[in-house]
């Protein structure tokens, strides 16, 4: 059924789907696409965060990586995302481009070996416009032309706030709070062209949505070898639950007059399930770095509503990402090529959809660069990540997509008092 209606996007209410935070037909069911959390730099590595410490940017994925820093340095990112989406089943293609910020990040010491971050990202979106004619000859000869439409579009985001500390000389512990928000719209039509007695038919349900969770994070970090780190962190999303309204409702329409069939309010509870994250890196001085992870969530316990006619259930979510980066000579004041930090990454993910006994999976690869501006550890990023997602057997469809990221990485000191006036 997915490749039935994926192809050919004219939508009546065109409004709903002209910025839509993704494009994917697998973003119709559960809560949509899940983001792949983190920010330019950490994506342009395969997505590897939990044995990430750098002073020279945020790693907000876990909150214990924010005590590596300058003592009295704060830290500022932001950054925007551009996803462009080819999608194809065995007879049909489509194509979509979206654009949206991917994160905002800040981070700032407390007291001696501790700091503190706060900022907004993504959770998930739903993005999607189907559009198939009706075929069947004794229903044209009856009624006219028939048009079946289905469109969703919003996000959930999630601002969050933490703080970390290190203790025992070569640990660190932080804990993080996030609050979800947002709104998830799933419509659909079913619009009768020529026929002069029938009305066209909207549906759908609007979705308002919020809820809090806490996160932990642990690294350990041990100098070796005297210019080498190694470091091993986790971090542990605990299970939480979105509550909100949801809103379903039933209208005819013609040019003139509408009228309301159903319209109705309840309240829907959706559970978040527990997110472990666990990884390891090796660095060697202001050199190079190499690091992998592994990630999991079950959502198979996660009840959604039904999607009639698809065979879909949530299962667990597992992904495994590596990535490295190298710096050919940070301090050359000769060469600027030099000072710039290359990087790479690969990653494989079992997303949490099941269709048709099916379990789709994604898999890409990235490329960035860190483009030194100015002094200190101020830079533009860059970070291009392409691959591929699900296929074209069991009646499924097959997704190309290359995603663009571009950040600002601002980096500066407080509190400098001048030796002379």
């Amino acid at each position: 059924m997915i490749a039935a209606f994926l192809f050919g996007a004219q939508v009546s209410r065109a409004q709903r789907t002209d910025a839509l935070g993704t494009y994917t037909p697998y973003s119709l069911y559960g809560i949509g696409d899940l983001e792949q959390q983190g920010n330019a730099i950490t994506k342009s590595m395969g997505g590897i965060s939990a044995g990430l410490r750098d002073a020279r940017y945020i790693n907000y994925n876990n909150v214990a990586s924010v005590t590596e820093r300058d003592t009295l340095s704060f830290l500022f990112d932001f950054g925007l995302k551009s996803n462009n989406i080819y999608n194809r089943d065995s007879k049909n293609h489509s194509a979509y481009n979206t654009f949206n910020i991917n994160n905002f990040a800040f981070s700032a010491p407390i007291y001696h070996k501790s700091a503190f971050v706060v900022g907004i990202a993504p959770f998930s979106n739903i993005g999607y416009k189907f559009e198939t004619t009706e075929t069947d000859d004794a229903l044209i000869a009856k009624y006219g032309d028939i048009k079946y439409r289905k469109y969703g579009d919003g996000s959930i985001n999630q601002i969050f706030a933490g703080a970390a500390m290190n203790f025992f000389k070569n640990f660190s512990f932080g804990l993080k709070g996030i609050y979800y928000f947002g709104d998830l719209v799933n419509h659909s039509d079913i619009d009768f062209n020529s026929s002069g007695t029938l009305r066209t038919v909207e549906t759908g349900w609007d979705y308002e949505a919020n809820g809090f969770a806490a996160e932990a994070g642990l690294q350990y970090f041990k100098k070796f070898k005297k210019d080498y780190i190694f470091t091993a962190g986790a971090s542990y999303r605990f299970k939480s639950r979105l509550t909100g309204t949801t809103k379903r409702y039933a209208y005819v329409y013609d040019s003139s007059i509408a009228d309301t069939v159903v319209a109705d309010k309840s309240i829907k509870h959706i559970s978040i399930p527990a997110n472990l994250t666990v990884g390891v890196s090796v660095r060697k001085g202001d050199k190079w770095m190499v690091g992998i992870d592994y990630q999991r969530q079950d959502w198979s316990n996660t009840s959604f509503s039904a999607t009639p006619g698809v065979d879909f259930s949530p299962v667990t979510e597992s992904s495994i990402k590596a990535g490295f980066e190298y710096i050919p000579n940070k301090y050359d004041i000769r060469y600027y090529m030099k000072r710039v930090t290359y990087r790479a990454g690969v990653h494989y993910e079992n997303t949490y959809v099941k269709l048709n006994g099916k379990q789709i999976k994604t898999y890409g690869m990235s490329l960035g660069v860190s483009l030194p501006v100015f002094r200190l550890n101020n830079s533009l990023n860059f970070t291009v990540d392409f691959g591929q997602r699900g296929s074209t057997k069991n009646n499924l469809v097959k997704e190309n997509y290359v995603q663009f990221i571009m950040s600002l990485n601002l980096h500066d000191i407080w509190f400098i008092k001048p030796r002379y006036e």
